[in-house]
């Protein structure tokens, strides 16, 4: 199955964008953190599900090839993250679909959802961010939050990601750390988690029960970043959602359990509901 690289623009912002495969628009985003972009998150998932749907995989303003504003005229919070992928959606035509998102990417997801519910079909989220569960960045976001732009910090953020025992390829490492070089990069990422550490990737949860569309919340047994206690809570607050717990799994279902996390999103969104 083909994945092509395009660029659109979106509300003023060069948007690179995955895509592959025909039918209903399934649309995935990537989490946030060192190295993190569409090809790193969904390179194995895309052709799985463009078997069926027209996948669409966005990087996120700040992130992989999409333009990287100064933090000096941009704010990369999340309010601004929301308003992208909205902007995107629109600026590609896309009247519904279904929306995949992984931490980071998962809040996005619910900013869009909250914002424009007509064009959200149902939601998938995955150690998804969106609470302040836990109450205080863990030991696992640290990593990540304190990168230090060398190749051995890069395999601390992607241990702190993961469960025990999952060993990156020498290749993981190098393309996550290549991205994040430029200085364009390194300063978005600076401003991306200082804005991160304000705690702006959390929604009230009031906004989240008003989310009535179909939620399906995944979650690793062993993510040490979007802990269990916070997939229970978007459980409680989703009047229309399902759980899936994938064990001897960190914050990457999509990679450490890329087969067992398809067939999950497959018969979710199978589901006549």
């Amino acid at each position: 199955m083909t994945i092509t690289s395009n660029f659109i623009d979106a509300d003023g912002i060069r948007t690179h964008y995955l895509e592959s495969g025909s039918g209903p628009v399934l649309v995935l985003v990537h989490g946030g953190g060192a190295g993190a972009d569409s090809w790193g998150n969904w390179k194995d998932c895309i052709p799985h599900f463009a078997k069926r749907f027209r996948v669409i995989a966005p990087d996120m303003i700040g992130f992989g090839k999409t333009d990287k504003p100064s933090p000096e005229a941009y704010e990369y919070d999340q309010p601004g993250r929301g308003r992208h992928l909205l902007a995107f959606l629109k600026a590609m035509g896309i009247e519904k679909a279904a929306l995949v998102g992984n931490s980071m990417g998962g809040a996005t997801a619910i900013s869009v959802t909250l914002a424009d519910p007509d064009r959200v079909s149902k939601l998938v989220l995955m150690g998804s961010a969106g609470l302040p569960i836990p109450e205080k960045p863990s030991a696992h976001l640290l990593h990540n939050l304190n990168y230090d732009f060398t190749l051995d910090g890069m395999r601390r953020v992607i241990g702190g990601l993961t469960a025990p025992g999952f060993v990156p390829s020498d290749e993981m490492v190098q393309y996550r750390y290549d991205i994040v070089d430029p200085p364009e990069a390194r300063a978005a990422l600076a401003a991306i988690n200082g804005w991160t550490r304000k705690g702006t990737l959390n929604f009230a949860e009031d906004d989240l029960r008003s989310i009535k569309h179909p939620v399906l919340v995944v979650n690793g047994k062993q993510d040490g970043v979007s802990t269990l206690a916070r997939a229970y809570r978007f459980l409680d607050l989703f009047e229309n959602s399902w759980g899936y717990i994938v064990p001897n799994c960190g914050h990457w279902a999509m990679i450490e359990a890329q087969a067992d996390f398809c067939a999950a999103v497959d018969h979710f969104l199978d589901l006549e509901v």
